[in-house]
C-alpha cells in the first residue's frame, strides 16, 4: 500500500509499504480521510520522542471496512481492565496505546488496522469527511465536560475564552456552544483564519496581539499551550475562574502561580478523551449539533509534505488540513 512515512525531522516520504496485518479483535479499514494533528506536527519537527522515525503518522481517521460499513476511529487503545479504564477514564490507562505511535502505525496510508471496539459506525446521512473530525473535536468535548464540573456558574451564564483557532481551539468553541455556552470569544493570531472561524460559529474572533479581547472571564480554554497563551490565560481569568489546558505547544512557563493561588483559580490539564466522550462527540456530529463542519481543507496524500510545511509556516487558512489516501 501507499503510505506517508515520517523519516526524520521535517521529512516525509510517500512510500510503498506492506499492508497492515490486523491483530486479534482488529478490523482493517481502507482510509478515506485522515487529518493532520498538532501532535503530527510535533513529530514532524522531531519534538516527540514517542514517535520515532520511521513511522506512519496520522490518527484522525475515517475509513471503510470490507463489508462496506464506514467508521470513524478512536485512536486511543486502552487495556479495558485497569482502575482508570473501569472508571471510564481510558485516556489515563497506564498501558494505553495510540494509533500513530509504536507499536501501532498510523492512518496516513491506504489501510489502517484498528480495534473493532474503537470503530464507531458512521450513519448513511453523514459524510466521512465530517466523521473524521470526531477525534480532534472529542478533545474539546472532554475539556468542556471537565470545565463544567469545576465552574461555579452554569455554562450558559459563563463568559468563555478559547485561545487558538486551529482545529482543537475551534472544536473547543463548537463544543462549548453545543453544551450550552452562549458567550464565547476566540483568540487567533493568524488573520487568514478569522473569516473561517467567524463562519463556523457565533464567536467573537479577535487577534490577541493587537486587540485586548475579553477580561475577567469565567473559563479559559488554552488550545495552544505555550508560555504566551498560559500567561494570557492567567491574566484574563477572573478570581475563582477556571483554566482548562489542552495545548501541548511547550512544556513550561507562563502561569501566574501566585495569582492562581491567591484568587483560587482552578487549572485543569486535559488529555484526549474517554471512550464515552468520543461516542458523544460522534453523536453530536451525526445530529448536527457541531455545525456544518465544512472548514477543513482536503489534499491528496501525496501533498502531505507540502501540507505540513504550509501549516508550520502559517500559510494555511483552514483550521485543519485533511489528507485523502
Amino acid at each position: 500500500m501507499k503510505a506517508l512515512v515520517y523519516t526524520g525531522p521535517r521529512r516525509l516520504e510517500l512510500r510503498e509499504v506492506g499492508d497492515p496485518g490486523p491483530a486479534d479483535g482488529d478490523i482493517l479499514l481502507r482510509v478515506s480521510h485522515c487529518g493532520i494533528c498538532g501532535s503530527d506536527m510535533h513529530a514532524w519537527l522531531g519534538h516527540d520522542e514517542r514517535r520515532p522515525a520511521p513511522l506512519i503518522l496520522g490518527h484522525e481517521a475515517a475509513g471503510e471496512a470490507a463489508d462496506g460499513t464506514r467508521y470513524t476511529v478512536n485512536p486511543l487503545v486502552a487495556c479495558g481492565s485497569c482502575r482508570d479504564c473501569r472508571a471510564g477514564r481510558e485516556n489515563l490507562c497506564p498501558d494505553r496505546q495510540i494509533i500513530s505511535m509504536p507499536p501501532r502505525e498510523g492512518a496516513f496510508a491506504e489501510w489502517v488496522s484498528v480495534p473493532r471496539t474503537n470503530a464507531v459506525a458512521i450513519p448513511d446521512h453523514v459524510g466521512s469527511a465530517r466523521a473524521a473530525l470526531t477525534e480532534p473535536l472529542a478533545c474539546g468535548w472532554h475539556a468542556v465536560r471537565l470545565a463544567q464540573a469545576a465552574l461555579n456558574v452554569p455554562l450558559a451564564e459563563a463568559r468563555c475564552l478559547v485561545l487558538g483557532g486551529g482545529a482543537i481551539g475551534l472544536g473547543a468553541a463548537l463544543c462549548l456552544a453545543a453544551q450550552g455556552a452562549r458567550d464565547i470569544a476566540l483568540a487567533e493570531t493568524n488573520a487568514l483564519r478569522h473569516p473561517v472561524l467567524r463562519k463556523a460559529g457565533d464567536f467573537a474572533v479577535f487577534d490577541p496581539v493587537s486587540e485586548a479581547g475579553p477580561d475577567a472571564v469565567d473559563l479559559v480554554i488554552d488550545a495552544v499551550g505555550i508560555e504566551a497563551t498560559r500567561a494570557h490565560a492567567s491574566r484574563r481569568v477572573r478570581p475563582g475562574g477556571v483554566i482548562t489546558h489542552i495545548g501541548l505547544g511547550a512544556a513550561a512557563g507562563g502561569l501566574d502561580i501566585r495569582r492562581m493561588t491567591l484568587q483560587e483559580i482552578t487549572f485543569i490539564g486535559t488529555y484526549t478523551y474517554s471512550a464515552q466522550d468520543f461516542r458523544d462527540t460522534a453523536a453530536a456530529i451525526f445530529d448536527g449539533r457541531l455545525g456544518a463542519l465544512d472548514w477543513p481543507e482536503e489534499r491528496p496524500l501525496a501533498d502531505g509534505p507540502a501540507a505540513f510545511a504550509d501549516i508550520h509556516a502559517g500559510r494555511a487558512a483552514a483550521p485543519k488540513i485533511v489528507l485523502l489516501p
